[in-house]
């Protein structure tokens, strides 16, 4: 993608998270996109087929970015020095949504958070499949591995909620911490 693509795009996805914290997904139009963006309709099109291709495109963008950066544990975004990186990779992502890259915390707070908590949750899925089940799992082997994978991203969406509810006022280690009390005796 060339350097005008890429700064189109980045202009939507601005405009769309803009809009997004004023108001629900389902009531934000294309033209209003474009609008705050300032772009033309074909050049929004040449892009995006809908306003829910945007959405997925969006999601999967941040959210495989927040992801990949915390399985490659050298990618740290200056969060802190490669000596003092931690072991665990939940608490890495946990310190990329405390630094709320991409204003993603923003979006899993806003009014239409229940679409990206979906996409946020099918993200996990993929990491917690690798980190956790393919590799440690020593219990409960009896249980569907989809049923385990499901359940443990569910439990870690459902931290970050109280998390932001809690207005953040524990660290990314506490939280890795009360996460893997929580999660490592089921397997």
């Amino acid at each position: 993608m060339d350097r005008r693509q890429q700064k189109t795009r980045q202009a939507v996805f601005s405009a769309f998270t803009k809009l997004l914290k004023r108001k629900r997904y389902g009531k934000i139009t294309v033209q209003e996109i474009l609008d705050e963006a300032n772009i033309g309709r074909s050049t929004f099109y040449a892009h995006f087929g809908t306003k829910d291709e945007l959405l997925e495109v969006v999601c999967k963008e941040l959210f495989g970015h927040i992801i990949d950066s915390a399985v490659d544990q050298t990618h740290t975004h200056g969060l802190y020095s490669n000596d003092t990186a931690p072991q665990s990779v939940f608490c890495h992502l946990l310190q990329h949504l405390q630094e709320n890259d991409n204003h993603i915390l923003d979006l899993l707070s806003c009014e239409s958070s229940e679409i990206f908590l979906r996409y946020f949750k099918e993200s996990l899925n993929e990491l917690i499949q690798i980190q956790f089940v393919n590799h440690d799992r020593k219990k409960n082997l009896d249980l569907p591995q989809d049923f385990l994978v499901n359940h443990i991203s569910g439990s870690f969406v459902e931290m970050v909620l109280w998390w932001l509810k809690d207005k953040k006022k524990h660290t990314p280690e506490e939280l890795d911490q009360y996460f893997r009390a929580v999660i490592l005796p089921i397997l």
